[in-house]
């Protein structure tokens, strides 16, 4: 990846481009660094995304100049509160369902599978709510 700043800004570049732009210039087939900063263009280093929890977060991607290095940037932002809410029910409504099927007159709904879905429906009165770890979903009995 490459960026070409402009007025401070970077913006998405290639190598065609500069090619394109610079018809009188013959290139060779790979360009150094600083070559490519002659002509105002410079090589992206990138980074690992961040893992989050998409339901009660976004990550955002930006490209920055990292001490004279420029570099993908990663930001994690929190989603408002209502779309991660309706997120997490959403999650928690997909998990009681995969055991709805044993909870119908004819099975015998086990003590920790009832245990297990009334802790997936009082959820949303965890003190995390809806920010929640990985730890404050109960854990489905086998």
């Amino acid at each position: 990846m490459y960026i070409k700043p402009t007025n401070g800004t970077p913006t998405s570049y290639t190598i065609g481009q500069l090619r394109r732009d610079n018809p009188q210039t013959s290139f060779p087939k790979t360009i150094s660094d600083s070559t490519l900063a002659e002509y105002g263009v410079y090589r992206v280093v990138q980074t690992d995304a961040p893992q989050v929890d998409s339901k009660t977060h976004r990550v955002v991607k930006s490209v920055q100049d990292v001490d004279g290095v420029w570099t993908v940037v990663w930001t994690t932002q929190q989603l408002p509160e209502d779309r991660a809410s309706g997120n997490v029910r959403d999650h928690r409504n997909s998990l009681l369902k995969d055991t709805d099927y044993l909870a119908l007159t004819d099975n015998t709904l086990t003590e920790a599978m009832a245990t297990y879905r009334q802790a997936l429906r009082d959820i949303t009165d965890h003190a995390n709510f809806p920010y929640l770890e990985e730890a404050d979903w109960p854990t489905k009995p086998e």
